[in-house]
């Protein structure tokens, strides 16, 4: 499928062939979460989100990429990471602060994913979200922080930010960068686990996990140790990809292998989660999603938006159960 696609679209420019591959995989059922009641993100008052309906797309019925077998956890500690997807981005831990390298597409989404932080914590702290520094006063873990490009910006809006990431050249790189301003310098980067942290008994007032879920190994256990890393009453922010065909052909056909923004292989179609089982394992986390979100890029401008369309890029805010 994916030398078919890139056979028809080598010779058209970038601005046609994300159209193109959209149109040729309109949004699936699987796109929308199902029957849980989950708002629609809004700068102000939300709406309840339609249903969602359960997938009608089973993964027979979608392309099958080449899967990369699973490995145990760490020997350090239990873990959900996968061994290959640690030497994966440790392989191009250098480049986090290159808004042209492989990191650029979440360079590119940052202000959008900080956008619906932002407007889903203070909404849910009762802060003052046009405040210079909006999350002063909370505490906050960023897991899988990567060289820092989410952690930083969270400590500028006031945030108390740790940032935790299992691979060591990661740290290193942010917290070089971190140290650059004054700001940013307070920021605590540990090379660890989730899991770990839980282990040490830390908790948070919310907690981070950005386009992190699809590359561990094991989604369930890995949010059990979000939530547990969470206060009561807490929150949990995650944003991955949906396992659509729409998803498949944008964000791995047309991303990693026409466009070349992501080195190939970064994505396992087999990895990614739909809105509905991503509600369900945090439902069993003992989180509830309250909001939830598309990402949606405008080729013409470069540009993120947040969207109602959770077909391929989405994320999602929960709390924490009190009790």
């Amino acid at each position: 499928m994916a030398s078919n696609l890139s056979n028809q679209l080598r010779n058209l420019n970038n601005a046609s062939i994300l159209r193109i591959l959209l149109h040729r995989f309109p949004k699936s059922p699987a796109a929308t979460p199902s029957r849980f009641s989950i708002r629609r993100f809004s700068n102000g008052a939300s709406h309840p989100l339609p249903p969602l309906e359960p997938s009608a797309s089973s993964p027979s019925e979608l392309p099958q990429p080449k899967t990369i077998p699973k490995v145990g956890p760490t020997s350090a500690s239990t873990s959900s990471l996968k061994e290959i997807e640690l030497a994966k981005f440790a392989a191009i831990a250098e480049t986090w602060w290159d808004s042209d390298g492989p990191f650029k597409p979440l360079h590119a989404m940052n202000p959008t994913r900080l956008a619906f932080i932002r407007s889903t914590l203070c909404r849910h702290f009762g802060k003052d979200s046009t405040s210079a520094r909006p999350l002063e006063g909370l505490k906050i873990v960023d897991v899988g922080c990567g060289g820092g490009i989410l952690s930083e910006p969270l400590a500028r809006m006031g945030a108390t930010v740790t940032g935790v990431d299992a691979i060591e050249k990661n740290i290193k790189i942010a917290r070089l960068h971190a140290d650059l301003d004054p700001v940013t310098s307070t920021i605590e980067y540990c090379c660890t686990t989730a899991e770990k942290l839980v282990e040490e008994g830390r908790k948070f007032d919310a907690v981070m996990a950005l386009e992190v879920i699809e590359h561990v190994a094991n989604p369930a256990e890995f949010c059990k140790s979000l939530a547990a890393l969470t206060i009561p009453d807490g929150a949990t922010v995650l944003s991955t990809i949906n396992r659509s065909m729409r998803a498949y052909a944008a964000a791995i056909v047309a991303a990693e292998y026409i466009l070349h923004w992501l080195p190939k292989g970064t994505h396992q179609w087999s990895s990614f989660l739909t809105p509905e089982e991503l509600v369900l394992i945090l439902q069993r986390a003992n989180i509830n999603v309250k909001e939830m979100a598309g990402f949606v890029y405008d080729p013409l401008t470069g540009r993120w938006s947040l969207s109602d369309d959770v077909s391929v890029n989405f994320i999602a805010f929960g709390t924490k159960n009190s009790v």
